[in-house]
């Protein structure tokens, strides 16, 4: 099974990762020092999350993530500690850089969310973009509240930006 490594720029984008890996199954921790005395933690599910500020930060994110625990790391990868950072977890195994799970480009949402979000993008009010894709306010509300969980976002606003955002790049 393949650990979870993600060094991130912003605590929103590390929500973002946390709540994917929630709803896989993992169990998310903040701090970086392992609570399981075991040296191979791998059967634990655990990733380690938080801010890197400092050398020491840094060691004990590799360490977790040598000792089998995933991490999630915020830190600004252009920095000379987020290049060591890099380097070091790359060295464990792959390293995802930002929010995406790198095999692809795409939006973590489906096709009927998208269609939603783009039509508030554009000026649409939930109500006539739910009429407009043939469905229902509830269900429409419902596919919006997804989004917003996939996105890792509070707000329908917040969604509609994220997915502007996205959508540019």
């Amino acid at each position: 099974m393949n650990r979870p490594r993600y060094v991130v720029g912003t605590g929103a984008d590390a929500t973002t990762v946390l709540r994917r890996l929630a709803r896989e199954g993992w169990r998310t921790r903040e701090s970086f020092a392992l609570p399981e005395a075991a040296w191979d933690v791998s059967d634990a599910r655990l990733v380690l999350f938080g801010r890197i500020s400092d050398v020491e930060t840094v060691r004990l994110a590799v360490l977790a993530a040598a000792r089998g625990a995933g991490v999630v790391a915020v830190i600004e990868c252009e920095s000379d500690l987020g290049r060591a950072l890099l380097a070091d977890l790359s060295r464990v195994g792959p390293v995802v850089r930002g929010v995406e799970d790198g095999t692809s480009d795409a939006l973590p949402l489906s096709e009927e969310q998208c269609q939603l979000l783009e039509r508030l993008a554009n000026g649409e009010t939930i109500a006539a973009a739910a009429a407009a894709e043939y469905l229902s306010l509830r269900t429409a509300n419902r596919r919006i509240a997804q989004a917003r969980d996939a996105l890792g976002v509070a707000t329908t606003r917040e969604a509609v930006l994220s997915y502007i955002r996205r959508r540019r790049r």
